[in-house]
């Protein structure tokens, strides 16, 4: 049974025995179903999908053990993944959140900055690919960025949407624009959460910044920020936070549009729809379509 296995899986891990007594479903993902564990004085978050997803959590926690050792943002501490009963898990320290202040959201802003000065790499990609959404993310080394983001992001997301009929450019065609767009821009590789929407950030009761569910890689720090901008956005404290220590460079508002593009055609490649206008809108103001 699973849930013996994720019982006895804590218990192993924590150095603690684990006895499950309740279960309640945490609502907020599409991709997995999300549980809270208790045993009457500890709580943990577990994460379930079919047992094939193993290696996607196993990333996750990966993600997640990289972020925390830079010691600039709060992250959920994995515990640990498995598999029983045909399904895999992922196992987090529960969090507590609230909806938090204008000083939290600035420390918000302030953290992501310093995640982003502290995370450099030498090459843009990471040491395994890893998922955006269910969607496989490319993480094959590069030295150049521009080179990066047609091959491992947009080549690959349009290579899907192509394939579903979505009517997109080839790689080919986007490719000198994409590159006129970043000719003048040289980020260091620099640790990004890499999916950082509203969604995947939140304040603890404590008013200490979260970041939740990464797909992180080394990176222009810029496609966070961008993100953090689609979806309803952060609050105006976040960016006043972020831009004490790392201000908006030049050519961010076109740039950020082409990074955003990666995500928008990986929602019409994960549930099609009204998405497919969105990428056809970015991508025309990006003068490529």
């Amino acid at each position: 049974m699973i849930w013996q296995a994720i019982s006895e899986d804590i218990s192993r891990l924590s150095g603690e025995t684990f006895t499950l007594r309740e279960k309640r479903p945490v609502s907020g993902g599409c991709i997995n179903q999300g549980y809270r564990v208790l045993d009457g004085e500890r709580s943990y978050f577990v994460k379930l999908n079919s047992a094939e997803k193993r290696p996607m959590f196993e990333a996750e926690a990966l993600g997640l053990t990289a972020l925390a050792a830079t010691e600039t943002i709060r992250v959920p501490r994995p515990l640990g993944t498995g598999t029983g009963a045909g399904q895999s898990y992922l196992i987090l320290e529960w969090l507590d959140f609230s909806a938090g202040n204008s000083a939290a959201w600035a420390k918000m802003g302030r953290n992501l900055a310093r995640l982003h000065q502290t995370g450099r790499g030498e090459r843009f990609g990471w040491e395994q690919n890893n998922t955006i959404g269910s969607t496989p993310q490319i993480n094959d080394w590069k030295d150049d960025w521009a080179e990066f983001w047609l091959e491992n992001r947009l080549g690959y997301q349009l290579g899907l949407a192509r394939k579903r009929g979505g009517g997109f450019p080839s790689l080919g065609e986007i490719t000198p624009a994409v590159r006129a767009i970043l000719e003048n821009h040289r980020p260091a590789p620099s640790l990004v959460h890499g999916d950082l929407w509203s969604g995947n950030a939140a304040i603890l009761i404590t008013g200490e910044p979260v970041i939740l569910d990464p797909a992180v890689y080394y990176g222009d720090p810029e496609v966070d920020l961008a993100m953090t901008e689609l979806f309803g956005g952060f609050p105006g404290a976040f960016y006043r936070g972020y831009g004490e220590i790392c201000p908006p460079q030049p050519g961010y508002e076109k740039r950020k549009v082409l990074y955003n593009l990666y995500h928008i055609l990986n929602h019409f490649n994960l549930f099609g729809g009204g998405y497919a206008q969105q990428a056809q809108g970015m991508l025309r103001q990006l003068g490529m379509g």
